[in-house]
């Protein structure tokens, strides 16, 4: 990849950055180098950005041309909205609260440059505003209202709003940036594209073990992938990357669905895509699709607080009750009774106004086919924990968890109605990588759950067909 850092004049930036050309606003916009089909990113450092502006063109045009710049210019729009640049979610006001809370006044400003930030002992909070609003040099104002700090502006700086006290913390954040190393080892010779796995180490359970992690990137790299491990604080780095695979537990309300969602939008190659994540970890919603879509399922009703007393007579008892973010087994409860029933739904009513309630289908194992492009890969059975009845048993404490054992059958052993089922309610899901849960009763399969982001691990998923699983993928 190629890296064009843009100024109105090259002694606006005097010092040389290995592997990083200064061109001219004029000359990118009139004249741009040639850079023979290789991948560009653009780091707009032009001294305004105003709309119409040679740096507002600067941006506007590297998307137009294909190229990766920061800022892009939805970016800068937005940054000129106080309104957008203050809506920040529970964890980074949280951030803000921990990060700010020894200072003493009521202001205090945040200068960014290049993800970092001028006051070192801000870094976490400088690089968290850097990743919503990638912008090579930044201000962020604070003001304490209440004893409780408020972001009140998020600004993008245009190269002359840098204080000349700065400049030589600016030069040290960008040769800090542009000389990172994201490998240990460099691959032995250039490969085409560039592939971010997106992982989290502090998972509990994690949908990849390590190994699997390490076949995923030996198969990348045999396809053609320079592939690297990203986390939660390498959004703003996202753009560099052709494609993105993501390797973590999903949410919709959650840094893995921003990654899905920038992906989608920069024309990336991603897996879980932003629709699959919105479709799937929401229960309420997957239940009505697979309905809609004539999916066998077991007898299922949606719950708010005002049908609850319906749900006994309607499914019986014991029932399965399911918040509609519910992963892993977790959010998931049996009632046996109608005692039990209200005391679960009102628990669980807490964090959702909706759930969903199914017949209890009890079984030795449940049926897990992984599809990917609308063709089944692999199919397993998951038996029950010991003594339980889910696959998965957590500790009380939530710490620990019990798992019951696994089977791996070739998918052309596996019965053909229990494969046409599992690859229709893929279907209805999109064309990207599932695992859909199955419940065997007599002759019948019933689908349990379609998951994005399934569980793949080494000696399970892949017991039957090996590397050629990751491969494939």
């Amino acid at each position: 990849m190629k890296h064009w850092l843009v100024v109105d004049r090259t002694v606006d930036w005097p010092t040389p950055l290995p592997g990083v050309e200064v061109i001219t606003a004029e000359d990118f916009l009139s004249n741009p180098p040639s850079h023979d089909g290789e991948r560009v990113r653009v780091y707009n450092l032009c001294r305004s950005l105003r709309y119409q502006s040679n740096g507002y063109h600067v941006s506007l045009l590297s998307g137009a041309r294909g190229f990766s710049v920061v800022p892009d210019v939805a970016t800068v729009q937005d940054l000129k909205s106080p309104t957008l640049a203050r809506m920040i979610s529970d964890d980074e006001a949280e951030l803000i609260q921990r990060s700010l809370k020894t200072l003493h006044g009521q202001d205090f400003i945040l200068s960014i440059y290049f993800g970092q930030g001028l006051a070192k002992r801000h870094e976490e909070l400088a690089r968290t505003l850097y990743n919503r609003s990638p912008t090579p040099l930044l201000r962020a104002r604070f003001q304490k209202r209440d004893e409780h700090w408020e972001l009140e502006r998020l600004q993008a700086l245009a190269l002359e709003d840098v204080p000349e006290e700065h400049l030589q913390s600016l030069h040290e954040a960008a040769a800090q940036w542009f000389g990172k190393r994201r490998r240990a080892v460099a691959p032995p010779k250039p490969l085409p594209f560039d592939l971010a796995i997106l992982v989290n180490p502090e998972d509990n359970c994690p949908p990849s073990d390590e190994r699997a992690l390490r076949l995923f990137e030996a198969a990348g790299e045999r396809a053609g992938f320079s592939v690297d491990r990203i986390g939660h604080e390498d959004f703003g780095d996202l753009t560099e990357y052709d494609a993105l695979f993501i390797r973590e537990t999903t949410f919709v309300n959650h840094h893995t669905y921003r990654f899905a969602r920038r992906a989608a939008l920069e024309g990336m190659v991603v897996i879980d895509d932003p629709d699959s994540i919105l479709r799937c970890t929401n229960k309420v919603y997957l239940a009505e699709r697979l309905a809609r879509a004539g999916i066998p399922m077991p007898e299922t009703r949606i719950v708010t607080r005002g049908n609850l007393q319906e749900l006994g007579a309607a499914l019986g008892f014991p029932l399965v009750l399911k918040q509609p973010d519910s992963a892993f087994s977790r959010g998931v409860v049996k009632a046996s009774n109608e005692e039990e029933l209200k005391l679960e739904a009102s628990r669980l009513l807490k964090s959702s106004d909706l759930l969903v309630a199914q017949a209890f289908q009890p079984t030795d194992f449940d049926w897990r086919v992984g599809v990917f492009a609308g063709k089944a890969l692999y199919v397993c059975r998951y038996f029950m924990a010991p003594k339980h009845w889910q696959i998965i048993q957590h500790a009380s404490d939530g710490n620990s968890m019990t798992e019951g054992k696994s089977e791996t059958l070739p998918v052309e052993e596996a019965p053909k109605d229990l494969i046409r089922t599992a690859v229709r309610a893929a279907n209805a899901m999109g064309d990207g990588l599932y695992g859909v849960d199955i419940k065997q009763v007599g002759n019948r399969y019933l689908v349990i759950e379609v998951n994005d982001n399934p569980s793949i691990e080494a000696g399970v998923e892949d017991a039957v067909i090996g590397k050629l699983l990751y491969q494939t993928i």
